[in-house]
């Protein structure tokens, strides 16, 4: 560490100590809670890195740990991190720099894995500027489909009025047409609404007959661990009393992610997705969240949802390049061979959900 004040502290924070540090980073998000690590990968799989000064945490990461055997070799995965921005602190390149210096010790040369980093920034972006300095030791990956995370950012810091103008003028003709029907819209984080939306969700799967790598089942999971301020916030259109559009959003820090929609055919009718996203843009601003990441576009492979999420008008932006660095062979290999997977695992041999979908379905009618 640059100075003596500086202290890294690994595997020592308990779960309901890291959710409090969570709420001091502006580029916190759902991937870096603790719950979801827990459900995704199993807790015996995470390893914790808090990074302090003067005994304050002003960075910290969660990373999933892969090793197939007890000797030194693997890989660790650090998912939409390092934290490395304090709220109401100006950004510090000597931050970024000494958990870069923090976590290179402690998972290269102390455990000998592997270390990839997919950073939570923008290309172009402060946050961007700050991590690729910082982490100018590590080799940035080329970035390819598999890796390449693209979506729209809406800034939210105008008011709504100004928000709703820059809004595509047939993007607001339909939620001018939505709220005119009168759709009752329910919100909150409770096991109520995640039910009400995975029955949408299953309609919708069932109607559509695609294949995801969505598991709403987990996600829902995850929703049970979370601590109650940290839930994703679900929202659902009724008409005549009857669920027909769902979705499902986190903030966290001074950004919210679009992670789930789902609507039935009644819902396509009534314009459901419309009114909810914009009650979701409402909420967000009485929150005082700055950004809103529409959940990631494909104008290729999904053009219907690419144009839907252009309508809002927000910015094109695409992740940084995700940051490797390692000195072992043997956990290179394993990486590169954990890579092949994942690869072919997306592809059409990859695990279909539709069954698990219409199984759902048919128990409960």
């Amino acid at each position: 560490m640059p100075d003596p004040k500086w202290r890294v502290e690994v595997d020592g924070a308990t779960p309901t100590e890291w959710a409090e540090m969570l709420d001091l980073f502006n580029d916190a998000s759902i991937y870096q809670t603790w719950s979801y690590g827990r459900v995704r990968w199993d807790e015996e799989n995470l390893s914790h890195v808090v990074l302090k000064r003067d005994g304050e945490p002003i960075a910290i990461a969660q990373l999933r740990i892969v090793r197939p055997t007890s000797l030194k070799f693997g890989v660790a995965y650090l998912r939409w991190g390092p934290l490395c921005e304090r709220r109401g602190r100006a950004p510090s390149p000597e931050i970024a720099m000494a958990m870069a210096q923090a976590l290179e010790e402690e998972y290269v040369h102390k455990r000998k894995l592997f270390l990839r980093i997919l950073p939570n920034a923008f290309g172009g972006s402060p946050r961007a500027a700050l991590i690729q300095s910082g982490f100018s030791k590590f080799t940035p990956e080329p970035l390819v489909p598999e890796n390449t995370y693209r979506t729209f950012l809406l800034d939210l810091a105008p008011d709504l009025a100004d928000l709703r103008k820059k809004l595509d003028v047939k993007w607001r003709n339909q939620l001018t047409r939505s709220e005119k029907n009168n759709l009752e819209v329910i919100a909150g984080h409770g096991r109520e609404e995640y039910r009400s939306f995975c029955e949408i969700y299953y309609q919708m799967l069932k109607r559509k007959g695609f294949e995801t790598t969505v598991d709403i089942e987990e996600f829902g999971r995850i929703q049970e661990d979370l601590p109650e301020r940290h839930r994703m916030y679900v929202l659902i259109a009724k008409n005549g009393g009857i669920p027909v559009a769902g979705l499902i959003a986190s903030a966290m820090g001074d950004s919210a992610i679009y992670l789930l929609g789902a609507t039935s055919d009644l819902g396509l009718q009534s314009k459901g997705a419309y009114v909810l996203h914009w009650k979701l843009i409402e909420w967000l601003k009485a929150k005082g969240i700055r950004w809103y990441d529409l959940g990631g576009i494909d104008p290729e492979k999904n053009p219907g949802v690419y144009h839907f999420k252009e309508g809002f008008s927000g910015t094109d932006v695409s992740q940084i390049n995700p940051l490797v660095i390692y000195e072992s062979a043997v956990s290179f290999a394993m990486a590169k061979a954990g890579l092949a997977v994942q690869q072919a695992l997306r592809g059409p041999s990859g695990p279909s959900r539709l069954a698990r979908a219409i199984k759902h379905l048919a128990t409960r009618n």
